[in-house]
């Protein structure tokens, strides 16, 4: 398992940690996804055979939100 944590910005309230959380979440691979609004932060476990940082960053960027 690898683990990255993103700055995330564009996140306000706790739904964008909601959404954020969910669609990086429903990646495969992903086994945890622990988002802070305080920190603007996103810290994930995943396994690099099936998904990767960059597919991680366009979740996000996709859900509307700019990955750092």
């Amino acid at each position: 398992m690898d683990r990255i944590t993103l700055k995330v910005g564009g996140m306000t309230c706790n739904g964008c940690v909601a959404s954020v959380t969910r669609v990086v979440r429903a990646l495969p691979g992903v086994t945890s996804a622990d988002v802070s609004l305080s920190d603007g932060s996103a810290a994930v476990e995943f396994d690099p055979g099936r998904t990767s940082a960059e597919q991680i960053k366009h979740a996000i960027e996709m859900a509307g939100y700019q990955p750092g």
